[in-house]
């Protein structure tokens, strides 16, 4: 098991994830730390855990210095990470006792040859640890048709096996991407992988005013998505997606690659051909709301 933790001035909360990380209920833990240049504690205090490391290799790396998307793309291509499963890891979260274990045991009732991709609901925390709420609970299936225009689970939350990192790997080294677990999720379907979402929320992540992504909690975090998607910010992302697939399109399922078509064709001409193209592609949101936001998104189009 290969836990591949992003950091870069984390030393305020870094210390608390690395307990959770001993905890784990899972035995056996090769803790890979890139760190972007931190300009704080955060390396110190990882070294500081090295010699009491006792469930397997602790081995801190030089991040690209380019942002947290191109350091989990420099673990995804590493050559030297090897293992039959693999985590991502936020620097300042805290995982549940049987995060890791959770995923593990899911994916050992499947086929190992296919890539699997597990991912969890977060419980939200703030800055001090106290309760604030829990990411939304997505109910209809992950699919291609899903990940084309969202992303259901932080890349804190994910585990994936050693065909899904395999697959990331060959094509992160193609194309650089928005964020890893948006890539990750998109990659994984499209290649025809399987990815399970489980319910129940095995991360408390730490809101604070330093996170790159917030968490989609209060009616005003999800007002300000809304914000975002008008100002046509997901419009750039999904041109980003879309040219990270285009580049990979050997990796790519025949399902997968027609509605791709459909929705590359959706993306241009009249108002009536692209709800049309939209509609027959069968691209959906996780929620009613989201997809009304997704068609009224379509007629002015932002994404």
């Amino acid at each position: 098991m290969a836990v591949l933790m992003g950091t870069k001035d984390g030393a305020a909360y870094i210390g608390e994830q690395l307990e959770s990380l001993a905890l784990q209920s899972w035995p056996r833990v090769d803790l890979w730390v890139s760190d972007d240049g931190s300009s704080d504690a955060t390396t110190a205090i990882v070294e500081t855990w090295r010699p009491r490391w006792n469930k397997g290799s602790l081995t801190l790396l030089q991040g690209p210095r380019r942002g947290f998307a191109a350091n989990f793309r420099s673990m995804i291509v590493d050559p030297r990470i090897e293992a039959d499963y693999y985590a991502f890891c936020d620097q300042d979260d805290i995982w549940e006792p049987d995060r890791l274990e959770s995923g593990i045991r899911w994916m050992e009732g499947e086929d190992m040859e296919t890539p699997l991709l597990f991912c969890s609901r977060t419980a939200t925390i703030s800055q001090t640890g106290v309760p604030v709420g829990h990411s939304p609970l997505f109910r209809r299936p992950p699919s291609f048709r899903n990940a084309l225009v969202q992303s259901i689970a932080g890349g804190n939350t994910m585990l994936f096996n050693r065909a899904a990192r395999d697959l990331l790997a060959k094509a992160s080294a193609r194309s650089e991407f928005v964020s890893h677990d948006w890539w990750a999720y998109l990659i994984v379907t499209a290649a025809g992988g399987k990815v399970r979402y489980e319910p129940r929320p095995l991360v408390r992540y730490r809101q604070h005013a330093a996170n790159l992504v917030g968490a989609n909690v209060s009616w005003k975090a999800r007002l300000s998505r809304l914000g975002r998607l008008f100002k046509g910010q997901f419009a750039t992302w999904t041109d980003s997606n879309l040219r990270g697939l285009a580049v990979n399109r050997d990796l790519i399922a025949r399902d997968a690659a027609l509605c791709l078509r459909l929705f590359i064709r959706a993306r241009k001409g009249n108002v009536f051909r692209r709800f049309g193209l939209l509609s027959k592609s069968g691209v959906y949101r996780q929620t009613f709301m989201g997809t009304l936001g997704l068609y009224v998104a379509f007629l002015w189009r932002r994404i």
